[in-house]
């Protein structure tokens, strides 16, 4: 079963490629399917679980990008719980993510979106890390068009998103999410178009598994 992982930052179409990939692989596409999941295992609200994922809107990524300006939360820490934010302690829902993660791979395959998969999925055999990046120019561009947004809006997005996701990968897993070794492609997907970053991704997914 061939299992691939995607991280993406905010403007370079992760969520359209990594759906196409999924289906020219006959594999599922996993990613809100995470947090529903994790809500089941630890038996908490969907809400509550979102909070704790890295690609939700209010998800934990966003308050770890902020923890600079919050003093009640240690930032690099062990343990992190903010009293009145987070009523379960973050690391729970990690780490249930994690199991969701490996144990989907194991099963089912399939190509996962964020939540530092490159890094949970390092030791799947067969498994192809790929990173999506471009130049922050290019991404706003891409953004603003796809989004129908003003170019100070979608810079906003972006930067928003990039903090939040990068911030997640680093407390959590002490790595720095745009480490090209971390991964087998980095594709440029605002250069290349996006049936050709498919290709390219199944292409390469299939030599290594």
């Amino acid at each position: 079963m061939r299992v691939v992982t995607i991280s993406a930052t905010y403007g370079t179409a992760g969520s359209l490629i990594g759906p196409a990939v999924a289906e020219r692989l006959g594999v599922p596409f996993v990613d809100r399917a995470i947090p529903s999941a994790v809500a089941e295992e630890l038996g908490c609200s969907l809400e509550e679980a979102l909070a704790h994922d890295d690609r939700a809107e209010h998800g934990l990524g966003r308050l770890l990008s902020g923890a600079v300006r919050l003093p009640t939360v240690t930032f690099g820490g062990i343990d992190m719980y903010v009293p009145g934010v987070l009523p379960h302690a973050p690391e729970d829902f990690v780490h249930r993510t994690e199991r969701v993660l490996r144990e989907t791979a194991r099963v089912r395959g399939g190509v996962f979106l964020g939540r530092a998969g490159a890094i949970v999925l390092a030791g799947h055999p067969g498994a192809l890390h790929v990173r999506l990046d471009a130049p922050l120019k290019r991404r706003v561009l891409q953004t603003a068009t796809l989004g129908d947004l003003g170019e100070r809006e979608a810079r906003r997005l972006i930067e928003d998103n990039d903090r939040a996701r990068a911030a997640y990968v680093r407390h959590f897993y002490r790595a720095d999410p745009t480490d090209s070794c971390l991964y087998h492609l980095v594709i440029d997907s605002t250069c290349i178009p996006v049936p050709t970053c498919v290709e390219l991704i199944t292409t390469a997914a299939e030599a290594l598994g």
